[in-house]
């Protein structure tokens, strides 16, 4: 062995400061290597890991790996980062496919003044003497543990954002997870501003990303999943902390009659809209619709009433959404875009039963909720939601705990086995339940009808039946993507009038969502699509560039036209199932609200008459849920409406712009609900007068406008 000799050692040849600079040299390097760190994050759903995410830092410089098996969907994607000044990136590169697989190649780079970015949503450029926060639009968990540190370095905790907008971050409290030796100190951060939802991040007291929950799935750190429901409950006291705030601040409550002057109102019975007309309501209830000419106190401003002038605009019976699935922060949205009810098709057990009474008793925001019992087989691509029985026994045990709750209907999901369709069916018909759902894989929409079925749910399942070829498996993608076919498909052949023989023989209705198979179908990277054009400007920035983008795997112009050609024939499906007498019933398969106004717009653009599709939307799904109570304007009914300024009739996009909202016994102003979501309102509130006697506790709720008046010229939804 050669034998090591010191640079001080007089038997040295190097000067002494060479051999320091090389021991400097060896320092900084092993420096390096022990600053490179992997962090690795699992994704949890409904007590499953389905995904991870894996950051290792070296440096400045950070590569993650991000990776979801969601039901067969799922991002799987690498992210290189470096960072700079500040804790904000000055460059960020995501490659690799989306939800759905569409392909993903987005870059940022911020360098001498200059960033520019590329996106599936858009490209550009800006100048900008210090490095901007840019917000990514493929991100993944690992995103908000970053932005969370920029912000944390920012005055005030906020800064712009690159496209647009800005992001704040504030802090909630300093929980410890874990106990003994494996206990973490961590601080609980909410991040808004950007988003739909607010996210929600815990950090360590390195910094480091420990968890994140909310708007994202739920991440996190590798080792600590026993905490998964400590993190559970703190994420959902979070959640509705804020969502009590926003309902105390958001819903009005009056103690005397609301007068609603000088307004039409939609009659979903006849499909008219009557002459002018004074509603009155009390709390919950509709207690007289009079006649503008017979209104007996017309001219004067009763002392003991609120008064609201409608301008002439028309009074609308709230919205239904048929295919939701309830989040806690879904209820606004609803509100504020007219949807009072909807039908929940599949939720978290324990969340849904905690949720409903908090609706109910007015704590908490949202339209009436009617749910439906999940039910799911279990494979490799099962959903994470209801009940996942291992046998038959167990699937029929579950219908039984779901008809104990009182829900209306059991829903059959994907990898259900198909012999186990006609036992649960006969057990929800025992239980006076019905049965809707998707067709299970290697089913057809044919032999669940027969096996029990009273409806079908999504119109491509519906579809697939004539497009799918033997031993294709719907529990992938495929059932989404294999509608591309549907471009050559003829509504006149033996397998489609077959299906829809057996449909109006046994009343079988259709809950269509064509409004999530056009976002499917027809979105394009960079564009605004054609289902979005008349609300995205006004979204958070994160939102309006999430919708840019494309859902679908294009591998050329041909398979672009496809889609195109193929959704053009949805249309012309619902068209054809409305003219046989089949019941369709409006449902969206997302919780926005704005996605109503779209499937009724959808039904108008297949052929289907303005003022049928608005009925479809109001009375018809009150009527097939046994509601009488609900679905019209009238004395003695539930007071769920409301105000827009135009005539839905005339335009059905009228509806996409509510001034005012009535729903169990509260009244909202659909502007102040947007300012309070970051989101530029569509509508300016009606004029309201609270007299005075209200004074007291409350009162100053009775007029419009606590964030920032309520007013806003722009009508650009």
């Amino acid at each position: 062995m050669k034998k090591r000799v010191s640079p001080r050692h007089p038997a040295s040849k190097a000067p002494l400061w060479a051999g320091a600079l090389l021991a400097l040299a060896v320092g900084m390097q092993g420096e390096a290597l022990a600053a490179a760190v992997t962090e690795k994050l699992v994704i949890v759903q409904n007590g499953e890991t389905i995904g991870t995410v894996t950051g290792t830092t070296d440096g400045k410089s950070v590569t993650v790996d991000y990776y979801v098996d969601d039901n067969g969907r799922g991002p799987k994607h690498k992210e290189t980062l470096t960072i700079g000044a500040g804790d904000i990136p000055t460059s960020w590169t995501v490659a690799g496919t989306s939800l759905m697989g569409g392909g993903v190649n987005e870059s940022f780079k911020w360098e001498a003044g200059q960033a520019s970015w590329t996106s599936q949503a858009d490209k550009g450029a800006a100048q900008s003497a210090k490095t901007p926060l840019y917000v990514v639009n493929d991100d993944s968990p690992w995103a908000l543990g970053v932005y969370a540190r920029a912000l944390l370095k920012a005055p005030g905790n906020t800064l712009p954002l690159l496209p647009s907008g800005s992001m704040r971050l504030v802090k909630l409290s300093t929980p410890t997870l874990g106990t003994g030796k494996d206990a973490v100190p961590l601080t609980l951060y909410r991040i808004e501003g950007v988003q739909l939802s607010p996210d929600y991040v815990l950090l360590d007291k390195a910094g480091r990303l420990f968890a994140t929950f909310g708007g994202h799935d739920l991440a996190i750190r590798q080792g600590y999943e026993k905490e998964v429901p400590v993190l559970q409950a703190m994420g959902a006291e979070a959640a509705r902390t804020l969502a009590r705030e926003r309902q105390k601040a958001l819903a009005h409550r009056y103690s005397q009659p609301v007068r609603i002057r000088n307004v039409h109102v939609f009659d979903p019975r006849t499909g008219t809209v009557g002459g002018l007309s004074t509603v009155i309501v009390l709390r919950d209830r509709v207690t007289a619709v009079l006649p503008a000419d017979q209104d007996p106190v017309n001219g004067t401003a009763p002392d003991d009433q609120v008064i609201v002038d409608g301008q002439g605009g028309t009074l609308v019976p709230g919205l239904h959404d048929m295919h939701s699935h309830t989040t806690l922060d879904s209820g606004l949205f609803y509100l504020a875009a007219g949807v009072t009810d909807v039908r929940d098709m599949g939720n978290d057990n324990a969340f849904l039963q905690d949720l409903m009474p908090r609706i109910e008793a007015g704590e908490l925001a949202g339209p009436r909720i009617t749910p439906n019992g999940f039910l799911e087989g279990r494979s490799p691509y099962s959903a994470r939601l209801g009940i996942i029985p291992e046998t038959v026994a167990d699937a029929v045990k579950a219908v039984d705990w779901y008809a104990d709750r009182g829900y209306f209907q059991i829903k059959i999901y994907n990898s259900m086995t198909p012999d186990w369709v006609r036992p649960i069916a006969d057990e929800a018909h025992k239980r006076g339940m019905t049965v809707t759902g998707h067709v299970p894989a290697f089913d057809t929409p044919d032999r669940v009808i027969k096996d029990g079925y009273s409806e079908v749910t999504h119109i491509n399942q519906l579809m697939l039946g004539w497009l799918l070829k033997p031993g294709e498996d719907t529990r992938t993608p495929l059932r989404l993507t294999a509608m591309a076919r549907a471009a050559d498909l003829d509504l006149n052949s033996a397998p489609v009038q077959a299906t829809m023989k057996l449909m109006v023989d046994g009343h079988i209705a259709h809950d269509p969502t064509a409004v999530i198979l056009e976002r499917l179908m027809l979105s394009r990277a960079g564009v605004t699509p054609p289902g979005d054009v008349d609300y995205l400007d006004n979204m958070p920035i994160g939102y309006q560039r999430y919708r840019k983008r494309t859902f679908v795997p294009l591998k050329s112009a041909a398979d672009d036209q496809a889609y195109v050609q193929a959704f053009a024939k949805v249309l012309a499906t619902l068209k054809l199932l409305h003219d046989k007498g089949i019941r369709l019933l409006p449902g969206t398969d997302d919780v926005t609200g704005f996605t109503v106004h779209r499937e009724l717009e959808l039904y108008t653009l297949a052929g289907i008459s303005t003022a049928e599709a608005l009925r479809l939307g109001t009375l018809s799904p009150e009527e097939y849920m046994g509601h009488p109570d609900l679905g019209t304007i009238g004395r003695g009914k539930l007071a769920d409406l409301f105000l827009i300024a135009g005539n839905p009739v005339d335009d059905i996009r009228a509806i996409k712009r509510p001034r005012l909202v009535m729903k169990g016994g509260a009244v909202y102003y659909p502007s102040e609900i947007y300012q309070s979501l970051s989101i530029k309102p569509f509508a300016d509130a009606p004029p309201v007068t609270v007299p005075a006697p209200s004074a007291g506790p409350g009162a100053s709720l009775g007029v419009p406008g606590m964030f920032g008046g309520g007013h806003d010229d722009d009508l650009g939804d």
